[in-house]
């Protein structure tokens, strides 16, 4: 039966919500949220305050914004309030954090031209879109370079990646704060396709759905797929409707985006990373004061630290929803993981052109990959 008079928690958390944003602003009205206090006017009234008192005391305002709501880090660590905080707390306060989550200001390419015009200061974006500016950035995409979480958390941490790719991502106006590290991507089979895909061969004539990304394309031809170029608003229905039978997102991202009630196995293959990073307007950043921008990086280091403490509990939850909706999980051994190694990894020959035209040369591309495969001071788990 429907609550008539509207004190049920939802409604009451609604009005508190709807309140909060038109009184105190939206910033405030999702920090509330997300602390759990919207459900009592009195503790939402309280969130409101602390928002607005630090804003008010704060010499500088800085927008992040990002692509997921606040709730997706349960499944998907993008870790944007923890990152708020710190930043907040590590310049004592002199910064304020204004986020702008869940697409609000776009998405992808569009949020990585409006830090590099200045429009918002800072943002969450996937690493390939720092591949234009950097091409070397677009090696993450090739397989088994940096699939696992180790690998990748290595490579972007390396003294290789600060000397060769970050000043070449800083002449054109970025600054990273931190690269954030969600779990590499799977092999995803929908309801009705072709079942559990263990080996390349179970991938014979499946239609994958892939990006863009020639590197990608060319991946999935090697293990046997058929790669279907689709876009990722239209992979949904692509998927139920049959149009492509796979598709490779990281587990917390078919979470996010809904997919679990379409799919029936999930294969972690650990080729490729779900990589994701925040970058921050250079020219800003380099206009802060000196223990300022020390702040930023402080916050951003101490959000990295979480970020890959929480990579197992979010995969743990994504995985957990998923299997309710009957999904089942396939984790390969050494053995099997080294057939898809064999079959599409970077060491093959068709891979050479792609080595020598993002890294540079061969040589450049040998020390990435040792970087790749040398343990830094960050540990992360994988699958």
């Amino acid at each position: 039966m429907d609550n008539q008079n509207g004190n049920d928690p939802i409604s009451s958390e609604r009005r508190n919500f709807l309140k909060l944003a038109s009184t105190a602003g939206f910033t405030a009205a999702l920090v509330a949220g997300a602390a759990g206090t919207l459900w009592s006017t009195e503790a939402a009234a309280q969130s409101a305050n602390e928002e607005r008192e630090r804003e008010a005391a704060a010499e500088h305002t800085m927008t992040i914004a990002t692509a997921y709501v606040l709730g997706a880090s349960r499944s998907y660590p993008i870790m944007q309030l923890d990152l708020k905080e710190n930043i907040q707390n590590a310049t004592s306060g002199r910064v304020y954090v204004k986020l702008a989550p869940g697409g609000q200001l776009g998405a992808g390419g569009a949020l990585v031209q409006a830090v590099q015009g200045g429009t918002i200061q800072a943002a969450q974006h996937s690493l390939s879109n720092f591949a234009p500016f950097a091409s070397t950035v677009d090696l993450i995409n090739m397989p088994y370079l940096c699939g696992s979480n180790q690998r990748f958390t290595n490579l972007v941490n390396s003294d290789f990646w600060n000397t060769n790719v970050t000043p070449k991502i800083e002449e054109n106006g970025f600054k990273p704060l931190f690269y954030v590290n969600i779990d590499p991507r799977v092999v995803a089979v929908r309801k009705g396709g072709a079942g559990a895909v263990i080996t390349p061969g179970d991938l014979d004539g499946v239609k994958f759905r892939v990006p863009g990304s020639a590197m990608l394309q060319q991946y999935y031809r090697l293990v046997g797929a058929n790669p279907t170029p689709v876009a990722w608003g239209e992979t949904p229905s692509a998927i139920q409707q049959g149009v492509a039978d796979a598709l490779d997102p990281s587990v917390g991202a078919l979470f996010v985006f809904g997919f679990k009630d379409m799919l029936s196995h999930v294969t972690f293959t650990q080729a490729v990373p779900d990589s994701q990073v925040y970058s921050c307007n250079l020219e800003w950043f380099n206009s802060m004061p000196a223990d300022i921008q020390e702040g930023i990086m402080w916050g951003s280091e101490m959000t990295a630290h979480q970020n890959l403490a929480k990579v197992p509990s979010a995969r743990s939850y994504a995985m957990s929803e998923l299997a309710k909706a009957g999904v089942e999980f396939h984790s390969l051994s050494e053995d099997q993981l080294a057939e898809w190694k064999d079959a599409g990894g970077y060491q093959r020959s068709e891979w050479d052109e792609f080595k020598v035209e993002l890294a540079g040369s061969m040589d450049a591309f040998a020390q990435m990959e040792e970087a790749a495969g040398t343990q830094g001071k960050y540990y992360v788990h994988d699958a």
